[in-house]
């Protein structure tokens, strides 16, 4: 996957969708970076479907797991409150919302 796609969506703050789990996200990007060495991307998900929670909600995806990406012309306002601690937890932080 390209990450630059992912690296842009975070600076312009543009509301992104892909299909993960089977399952369209929708969902604005908030912060990629490196855990237990796989890239991930920590996502505050506003609509599509999920099997593993209530909707809106903060989400970690695996890069490598994301197909059908595309980024919307929407927008998002920037920073949401804070996630869960185990959200904060990164080895390396390559893009966040500034």
């Amino acid at each position: 996957m390209n990450t630059g796609t992912i690296r842009n969506s975070i600076a312009n703050r543009n509301i992104i969708e892909f299909i993960y789990k089977r399952h369209l996200r929708i969902a604005e990007p908030h912060v990629y970076g490196i855990k237990n060495g796989k890239r991930q991307l920590l996502v505050y998900q506003i609509g599509g479907s999920t099997s593993s929670g209530r909707l809106p909600d903060w989400r970690r995806i695996n890069i490598d797991e994301i197909s059908g990406l595309k980024v919307t012309e929407q927008k998002f306002a920037g920073r949401r409150g804070n996630p869960s601690a185990e959200h904060n937890d990164w080895d390396a932080i390559i893009a966040i919302v500034e």
